[in-house]
């Protein structure tokens, strides 16, 4: 019997969540898709894996059978296509580098050219990410190493090497009356609707909203962004407001919009970073070194 992993990876949200609606959000599907989909799985193996109640769905005896082996079928799935995507850019010579935001800012090009003069032919693929993946695709294997903002969920998991540390700033609409202070203190910002990063960023969109310096209140959320254009964009149109780096007002320069410095929010911190996995792996440690060089430089 031929079955669809994207079916068993339905089933494992559901199983894992025990209710239809945060599955569905988690999957970024409707909840009436992840039904339909739940069934036709139930159909294909003639089994009903689930006894739905109106406080959420429980696992039947044969959907507990399933649900204990699943996770290591995706988990052996998973390796073996990152395993197969790694082999075909070896290869093909090809590190693959992936990014959120600006990287690892003006270092970044320098950083490039000093692998390539430690490995002569061998080519660097810069992977934009967007912000509800703010891994980058490391964890699932689609880059050999990244060049991210921290903190990451799961970043425990993960090896990181900080390469810069630099001030956070406000990013407001340029027509706000905040945007005529030379200096802000983050605390008169509390009640400022906010553009954030999806849900799905976890503790990153977390960090942006810095909610670990609001001593218990929510953050307004004026509107979500999932990249550098529309968060600009979003606040440009005074749907809210935003921090950043401070080297986003060299970046992201842009009519409409204003950067203001920032007190009371830590500084963020850029990292190189990479799966143990790889730890052994000649390419990434060569990729980190001239990294962890350049940022020594400063």
């Amino acid at each position: 019997m031929d079955v669809d992993t994207r079916l068993l990876r339905y089933f494992a949200a559901v199983a894992e969540e025990g209710h239809l609606t945060r599955a569905a959000e988690r999957l970024y599907v409707s909840q009436p898709a992840l039904t339909k989909q739940i069934r036709q799985l139930e159909k294909q193996l003639g089994v009903q894996l689930f006894v739905r109640t109106p406080a959420g769905m429980t696992l039947t005896g044969p959907g507990e059978a399933l649900a204990a082996r699943v996770p290591a079928i995706l988990d052996e799935l998973s390796e073996a296509l990152r395993q197969t995507r790694h082999t075909a850019r070896r290869a093909e010579q090809v590190l693959r580098v992936g990014f959120l935001a600006g990287a690892a800012g003006e270092a970044t090009q320098e950083i490039i050219a000093a692998f390539g003069r430690r490995r002569p032919g061998w080519r660097v693929e810069m992977r934009h990410a967007s912000w509800s993946a703010p891994t980058a695709d490391l964890t699932a294997g689609d880059v050999d190493v990244a060049l991210l903002p921290l903190p990451l969920p799961g970043q425990e998991a993960l090896r990181a090497e900080v390469l810069l540390t630099e001030p956070r700033c406000v990013v407001l609409p340029a027509g706000h009356p905040l945007a005529a202070r030379e200096d802000l203190a983050f605390r008169e910002l509390w009640d400022e609707p906010f553009v954030a990063a999806p849900v799905a960023a976890g503790t990153w969109r977390d960090y942006w909203l810095a909610t670990d310096a609001r001593e218990g209140r929510e953050p307004r959320i004026g509107a979500v962004a999932d990249n550098p254009d529309d968060w600009l964009s979003a606040v440009a149109g005074g749907h809210g407001i935003a921090l950043a780096p401070e080297s986003a007002a060299r970046y992201y320069a842009r009519p409409g919009v204003a950067y203001r410095p920032l007190t009371g929010v830590a500084p963020s911190s850029v990292a190189v970073v990479w799966r143990p996995a790889a730890d052994a792996d000649p390419l990434v440690r060569d990729f980190v070194r001239c990294c962890v060089e350049r940022g020594r430089q400063g």
